[in-house]
């Protein structure tokens, strides 16, 4: 590449005026020193974030808006990479926040590694109680097993990354984003990048602040939504299958046979909800030793998390 490439910056929106501002600002502070626009495509929002990105973008030659009437992430991403001129794609979301460093550091590692996608940490992080034992949840193997790009300090190879910095020539090559997937579409991308022989690469470095939800209803929706869309993808592509993605629906089923042996008067039944509960109380403690904040609530997150998106695995709908 060259020493400085261009930049675009894409951004799928819909329904983010809580924290389009935040996010919008972020993208535009980069200390880049090369070419960098950012391409917001709004997905129908009725909150005004659109009005709220359409003034931004008639007093900042930067910013440009494209309308996404599908509304979904995934056709967005490619309709905003379709009107969008750098030589390296930076996906953003509208409640994430990217470091001032961001594309800066992301450019050089690009160039260091040779990889197509290079991502970093997802840092969620909460505003109050519950929020910040949900931000703790995400980002503690408890919630979310070895997926590294929620906590890992190490460099290297890996399956996914959060969001991503992408050679167009590499999404180019496989095609842009499945706007048939509703979830999953990131996962999904870097699994066709890994396996047409290009690497993704995870770097602590590149870190994105998170807002993840506030409250425990919309915690459940989320992930019942993620296990739904990941069989789906996964029956696609079951190459992309990890050991850690079975973990939740294994639960499920567990819990379930509990139930049902206590039902026929089998002590043994205790065994799976006892098990979990020492996993869970333990879980507490070593967070709340590490002075995590929210540990306290983190129980309640957990079990979201694992029987949510257990449940979608195997029962739930991949709609829109």
């Amino acid at each position: 590449m060259a020493e400085h490439p261009s930049v675009s910056i894409v951004m799928p929106v819909r329904d983010e005026s809580d924290h389009i501002d935040a996010a919008l600002d972020a993208a535009l502070a980069q200390d880049y020193e090369g070419p960098l626009e950012v391409v917001v495509a709004d997905g129908g929002s009725t909150d005004g974030t659109f009005g709220v990105v359409e003034r931004r973008a008639a007093s900042d030659s930067r910013l440009t808006l494209v309308d996404n009437p599908d509304g979904h992430a995934a056709s967005g991403l490619n309709r905003a990479i379709a009107a969008s001129t750098g030589d390296v794609i930076v996906r953003c979301d509208g409640h994430a926040e990217l470091s001032p460093s961001y594309v800066r550091t992301a450019v050089r590692v690009l160039e260091e590694t040779g990889a197509a996608n290079v991502g970093g940490r997802q840092a969620a992080v909460g505003d109050r109680p519950l929020q910040r034992a949900i931000a703790t949840a995400m980002t503690s193997p408890l919630g979310v097993g070895n997926s590294r790009f929620h906590y890992s300090q190490t460099a290297g190879p890996v399956d996914t990354v959060y969001l991503g910095a992408f050679r167009r020539s590499a999404i180019e090559s496989v095609g842009g984003f499945d706007e048939s997937l509703i979830r999953n579409q990131d996962y999904e991308l870097n699994h066709r990048l890994a396996t047409s022989g290009q690497v993704v690469w995870f770097d602590p470095r590149l870190e994105v602040t998170y807002r993840p939800r506030s409250s425990l209803g919309g915690l459940w929706r989320q992930y019942f939504s993620y296990g739904a869309w990941k069989r789906r993808m996964l029956s696609r592509s079951p190459g992309a299958l990890k050991v850690r993605q079975l973990a939740p629906p294994l639960l499920v089923i567990a819990l379930l046979l509990s139930i049902g042996l206590l039902a026929a008067g089998r002590p043994i039944g205790w065994l799976a909800p006892a098990g979990y509960g020492v996993f869970l109380v333990g879980g507490t403690a070593v967070e709340a030793l590490r002075h995590r904040p929210g540990a306290m609530l983190l129980a309640p997150a957990l079990v979201v998390m694992h029987i949510g998106w257990g449940l979608g695995f195997l029962v739930g709908r991949a709609r829109a």
